[in-house]
């Protein structure tokens, strides 16, 4: 058995509330913005490139995104909370990088695992339940099928059972211990018998 682990920790970021940077206008960026609006469609974003294809032009005159034309900087990340470089450009991607990790903003440079401080996995959306998966950047086609095989198994209507497990925790009383052992009972049936 290998020792090989998925160290990743993850985590649902409120992007809305982030200031977010992409660095490219092909279509890496175009896939990498696609993305995350799929996910996070009031997600705070700006982008820099030498030139946006239409595809990426489009997305940001419908959203208002701020954009600049033009090579990167350092001074770009100013303000920045998370960036992701998407260049064609293996240099510049680097400098991104470096830049980023010496002003402890997180970063992801596209198509290159060690330069990543967070992937971007699949992700699996049905009204208020989120689920995202990871392959520790070893196979984002798995982590794509993954997601196609749980967003057929999960019924649509899921949103409106986490809307009233919701209602019904709101009116339990007694203290946190109690109520997270209520709730932990009457959802058991979702994973089977206890042993």
């Amino acid at each position: 058995m290998s020792t090989d682990r998925n160290e990743l920790y993850p985590i649902f970021l409120k992007v809305h509330q982030l200031e977010i940077l992409i660095v490219g206008g092909g279509f890496v960026a175009l896939e990498k913005l696609t993305f995350m609006l799929k996910s996070s469609p009031a997600a705070k974003v700006s982008l820099v490139a030498k030139e946006f294809n239409p595809e990426v032009m489009q997305i940001i005159l419908e959203k208002g995104f701020e954009y600049q034309v033009k090579a990167y900087e350092s001074s770009d990340l100013i303000g920045r909370s998370m960036v992701i470089g998407a260049t064609d450009d293996e240099q510049v991607n680097i400098q991104i990088c470096e830049d980023c990790r010496a002003r402890k903003i997180l970063v992801n440079i596209a198509d290159n695992p060690p330069l990543c401080d967070f992937y971007l996995g699949g992700i699996v959306t049905k009204g208020h339940l989120k689920i995202a998966f990871s392959t520790n950047g070893k196979s984002p086609t798995m982590a794509k099928r993954l997601r196609q095989f749980f967003e057929e198994i999960f019924p649509e209507d899921i949103n409106e059972l986490l809307l009233k497990l919701n209602e019904y925790r709101k009116t339990l009383k007694g203290d946190f211990e109690a109520k997270v052992q209520y709730m932990n009972d009457i959802t058991q049936s979702f994973v089977g018998k206890r042993e």
